[in-house]
């Protein structure tokens, strides 16, 4: 019998006939026929058939219709084209690889050099389809290597194959999700009763369709309801019985509800679990307890439960306490909203009281333009307004920088006496319109020279002071009393600040709310006292930044007495005596000043103004331009700037560090003083965070203004001494 792998004249049949061979030329009829019945056959069979040369071209040799309509074409011309006339052609370009590669390890595997693979083809309207490929691996003297193969579209084949597999593992997951069900609630079961056992003194197992109750634990409570002597009780006994023997009378009715087998299946229905709680009451001692109450089940109706109880006497504790907290808590709210409600109707008629009075006699100004003193006058009454609007913000951010933290101490070497006397020239005037006698007695203090923050000790005792020049009458009494109480530890003293009045005095029910903010006593609104009702909760508020206290006593008519106590470090060795501030002054009024001001508005109200002093004011419209004018500036052309920071092009904070990176040790230790409306305390920190010398805020305050030069150039002696 002749080995099948060498019989190839099916094929031979083919090839000759699709190499446009003549069936004439056959010398045996028999066998020209037999190759146009093996043509027709082919052409006429339902599947596809394809011939191609197995060289590196793949080049097609034969295809028949069925394959031509696979691909949607209708001649073999069409579908070479579409293919490239190549093997290659046919298979999808993403499975080309893996195709060839499988089909030459089936052949090299098969001792009939035989292969099967399935990849995608693209039809002629761009649709990928599935297919099968038989093929066959074969060598003919005539032709050289050659496959024939069988093609069929396996699309829908494979669909059915998916959805099968799909079924197949739907089903799977679903017995699989079953039976992990049963072993979750079966170590459910487990868990609840291991879980409860640790906090609750008595647990059942409870079967609400039979009846059925199985102690896992018991109490004290419950152990002689189930004496192994006594005939057995089901559920709707047990919870009877232990309802009238326990529960305190007040809650039986509620635990007799809660524990029927329809409302546990109802509230079981919505979660896995519930609680009740309730009293017992046994020889007169009252305690709580909580039942709990777990569906270990698995099946409708609702049935198994696991029923724990336990004492929670001081988790009841405990939450009366928390909600006493809450009560508390919202109490606090509520005053924290009448506060600020307060504070703001406070704000808003503080500070229409002065707007209405600049707007109102700016008006009357506008209208007497011609009449020099009455303008005078109106000017001045707006001026004074401006100042109290401007106190008012002042203070409610000083507030605000208090309560956010915000608000630092800046402890450096002072003199208490220096203090004591720039407060008296402040205060001084006010008191002399008054015609009250005002005096500073500092008579006993040994140690005049401290560490402390120096422009918060003047804030604490002028706030006072102020305060006591303000609500004392005509003619009255003002004294201030500083004494050194004693010598502590660590060249530590102990001071004591007394302010004290002969002025309208404090009622004694209001002592108690002097230091809140925003409050005034009505006697003082009826009088025609101007006041924001900040000053004393600021001055409390200073007393205890610098580790102090502060105490009030009053008596109405009589007058009153702000007592602070503070310790400070003495120095070991007092200041030495610095340069006068007129001889200071006067050696910058021999440079120029820098003002680096971006507004034209304040570059003309703020050159007049220092030009009116007796300044020599150059402007720079912005950071950039001022670090140009400094770099080419003669040496020692300017002694000071004055620096705004809110600049377009380049900001005064980013000017001031260009500057001080300067080669020039005379242009990058130049002193700097911001002039900004940033009046925020971490706006000042920044400011002298990246080298500015001092930080001050508009509007201008001239003599601060001239104040702070004075100091500021008493720390630059190598810039401007001769």
């Amino acid at each position: 019998m002749e080995d099948p792998k060498t019989d190839h004249s099916l094929i031979e049949y083919i090839l000759a006939e699709s190499n446009e061979w003549n069936p004439s030329a056959f010398s045996d009829p028999h066998y020209a026929r037999t190759a146009c019945e093996v043509i027709r056959f082919m052409e006429e069979m339902p599947g596809g058939f394809l011939i191609y040369h197995a060289d590196g071209n793949e080049e097609i040799i034969y295809a028949n219709k069925a394959l031509l309509l696979i691909f949607q074409c209708e001649t073999l011309n069409e579908f070479r084209e579409l293919t490239g006339n190549s093997f290659r052609g046919i298979v999808y370009h993403e499975d080309l690889d893996e195709v060839e590669l499988s089909i030459k390890e089936q052949v090299a595997a098969s001792q009939y050099d035989l292969d099967y693979v399935e990849y995608r083809i693209v039809r002629k309207d761009g649709q990928i389809r599935w297919v099968e490929d038989y093929g066959h691996f074969i060598h003919l003297d005539s032709a050289g290597d050659i496959f024939y193969v069988f093609i069929t579209d396996a699309t829908e084949k494979r669909e059915q194959k998916r959805r099968r597999e799909q079924k197949l593992q739907n089903l799977i997951d679903e017995y699989d999700k079953e039976r992990k069900m049963i072993n979750q609630e079966h170590m459910r079961r487990l868990e609840v009763i291991e879980g409860l056992s640790v906090n609750y003194e008595t647990i059942l197992y409870v079967d609400l369709d039979t009846d059925k109750i199985l102690p896992y634990r018991l109490s004290s409570r419950t152990e002689s309801r189930f004496d192994k002597n006594s005939p057995s009780h089901g559920f709707l006994w047990f919870t009877s019985d232990y309802i009238s023997t326990w529960v305190h009378p007040d809650d039986r009715d509620m635990v007799l509800r809660s524990t029927s087998p329809d409302y546990i299946r109802k509230q079981l229905s919505k979660n896995r679990t519930y609680y009740i709680n309730y009293r017992t009451l046994r020889d007169g001692e009252t305690q709580y307890l909580q039942l709990r109450i777990v569906n270990v089940g698995s099946r409708e109706p609702l049935s198994q439960v696991v029923m724990g109880y336990r004492r929670i006497d001081e988790e009841v504790l405990r939450d009366m306490e928390q909600r006493k907290i809450l009560e508390d808590a919202l109490k606090k709210s509520n005053l924290a909203i009448i506060a600020k409600n307060t504070f703001l109707s406070n704000m808003s008629h503080d500070m229409r009281t002065p707007l209405n009075a600049i707007f109102g006699f700016t008006a009357l100004a506008k209208s007497h333009a011609g009449e020099s003193e009455a303008v005078r006058s109106y000017l001045d009454k707006v001026e004074s307004s401006g100042k109290q609007l401007l106190d008012l913000i002042d203070k409610v951010l000083e507030i605000s920088w208090i309560e956010a933290n915000d608000a630092q101490l800046n402890e450096a070497e002072c003199n208490i006496l220096d203090i004591l006397q720039d407060i008296y020239k402040t205060l001084l005037p006010q008191a002399a319109e008054k015609e009250l006698a005002f005096s500073i007695h500092a008579e006993g203090v040994k140690h005049c020279d401290v560490y402390t923050d120096s422009d918060k000790l003047k804030q604490l005792v002028l706030y006072l002071a102020n305060n006591a020049v303000k609500y004392t009458k005509n003619g009255g009494r003002v004294d201030i009393h500083v004494a050194e109480l004693e010598m502590l530890p660590n060249h530590t003293v102990s001071y004591q600040f007394v302010v004290e009045d002969t002025g309208i005095g404090i009622s004694q029910g209001f002592l108690s709310h002097v230091f809140e903010p925003f409050e005034r006593e009505k006697n003082t609104t009826f009088s025609n006292i101007h006041g924001t009702g900040l000053g004393l909760t600021i001055a409390k508020n200073i007393a205890e930044m610098l580790g102090g206290d502060i105490a009030v006593s009053s008596v109405i008519d009589k007058g009153s007495i702000f007592t602070v106590n503070l310790n400070f470090r003495i120095q070991s060795s007092p200041l030495s005596p610095e340069e006068s501030a007129d001889n200071i002054l006067n050696r910058l009024m021999a440079k120029k000043l820098l003002l680096v001001e971006d507004n034209a508005i304040n570059q003309e109200l703020e050159s007049e103004i220092l030009r009116g002093i007796g300044f020599q004011i150059e402007i720079a419209e912005n950071g950039s331009i001022a670090l140009e004018k400094l770099k080419n500036s003669a040496p020692g052309e300017y002694a000071l700037v004055l620096m705004d920071i809110q600049m377009p092009v380049m900001d005064g904070r980013q000017a001031t560090e260009a500057i001080r990176r300067l080669e020039d040790p005379h242009l990058s230790h130049i002193p700097i003083i911001a002039l900004s409306a940033d009046a925020f305390e971490s706006d000042k920190r920044q400011s002298i965070e990246i080298g500015m010398d001092a930080h001050l805020t508009k509007p201008i305050d001239v003599p601060l203004l001239l104040d702070t030069m004075v100091k500021t150039l008493q720390r630059h002696k190598d810039l401007y001494g001769e």
